[in-house]
């Protein structure tokens, strides 16, 4: 079943709001645990974690930066 437009956009800010940070300490605690040692090295790992978590919820992030699909059209009297 998929999800309506706003559906998707709370869950966007859910993920936003409290998913993000959560990942955000994991990957810290995760590159610290394995102490990489050069440079580029941990640049990669950065890099990586931050493409990697937003990869599950493509799906939910796409179009919601634009207008309601679902809405009715709004009449455009000037």
């Amino acid at each position: 079943m998929a999800l309506s437009y706003k559906a998707r956009r709370r869950w966007a800010l859910v993920i936003l709001v409290v998913g993000l940070p959560v990942y955000i300490l994991v990957a810290s605690v995760l590159a610290t645990w394995l102490n990489p040692s050069s440079f580029l090295v941990t640049l990669g790992l950065y890099v990586g974690l931050g493409i990697v978590w937003v990869l599950p919820f493509k799906s939910i992030f796409m179009g919601i930066g634009q207008a309601d699909p679902d809405a009715p059209p709004e009449d455009d009297v000037y």
